[in-house]
């Protein structure tokens, strides 16, 4: 059985009484309504260095019993940052860290229309820097002594039109990437071309969020998620599906798979300019 609201804030409590944790939030699917019996349950740690992983591992222990472990910040990489798999009363529970000062610093950059897609194990269109201001927005603030989580979450709440212009202005990618993937058919190189439309249809992905001011913060779910956006290109979804169905050894097909996806990309940036005029 997932655990109650009652536990969740209870545990969030526990957890900021670990030195170094700010505040904690539920994400993922639950925050969002979205959850099923068999989800899993995230909760985000902020936290200031240093954190005391050692009083955290202690908790871990007490809460999901001797097998409970946690990383120290950094341990899952350069990005998700590092945390715990948990099973506290028989569920899943996760705990992913996010650096406060790293959080506002990445939002810094966004009112700025700055943003980068970073290399990260899991995540293969990248980590977008813009996600940890976006995956505040979305959240449920649990716990958050000294109300730092709530002021920032009253302030990514509203997307900054910097970021929606330059996420706009980065289909440029997209149409580079329809270049290169038509260089790759005459080799029948049905993996680079595949390569090519899924980053492609993530940049799009991305755009028709930026110009909707919707924050997208995983790759998981983003071509559904944009389809559903008001004003996208129609049959967003279907087509994203037909592009990659084409794609095979057969340089005739390859070049079907390329044409479908260069018209989504010239739609896509129809869509957009539409939604942010």
């Amino acid at each position: 059985m997932a655990l109650t609201d009652a536990d969740l804030t209870e545990l969030a409590r526990r957890l900021t009484a670990v030195p170094g944790v700010a505040g904690v939030v539920l994400g993922g699917s639950r925050a969002r309504g979205q959850h099923t019996p068999d989800s899993d349950t995230d909760l985000g740690i902020y936290y200031r260095a240093p954190l005391d992983t050692a009083r955290l591992r202690e908790l871990a222990v007490a809460v999901g019993g001797p097998g409970a472990a946690v990383t120290e910040p950094g341990g899952w990489g350069p990005w998700v940052d590092g945390g715990g798999w948990l099973r506290i009363a028989g569920h899943p529970v996760d705990w992913i860290y996010r650096d406060l000062d790293r959080v506002h610093r990445c939002w810094d950059d966004a009112r700025q229309g700055r943003y980068a897609f970073h290399s990260q194990a899991g995540h293969p269109l990248g980590v977008p820097d813009f996600s940890y201001p976006g995956e505040l927005a979305l959240c449920r603030v649990l716990a958050d002594p000294a109300g730092e989580l709530a002021a920032l979450q009253g302030r990514v709440r509203t997307y900054p039109r910097p970021l929606a212009e330059a996420l706009v202005a980065g289909l440029w990618e997209a149409d580079f990437l329809i270049g290169l993937a038509r260089k790759a058919v005459s080799r029948g190189d049905s993996s680079y071309v595949a390569g090519c439309l899924f980053r492609l249809v993530g940049v799009c992905a991305h755009a028709l969020h930026g110009a909707a001011g919707r924050w997208l913060v995983n790759e998981k779910g983003a071509v559904a998620s944009a389809a559903a956006l008001p004003g996208a290109p129609e049959r967003f979804r279907a087509r994203v599906d037909a592009a990659f169905a084409a794609v095979s050894g057969d340089p005739l097909q390859l070049s079907v798979a390329i044409d479908v996806a260069a018209d989504l990309v010239l739609e896509t940036a129809d869509a957009c300019a539409m939604m942010l005029r």
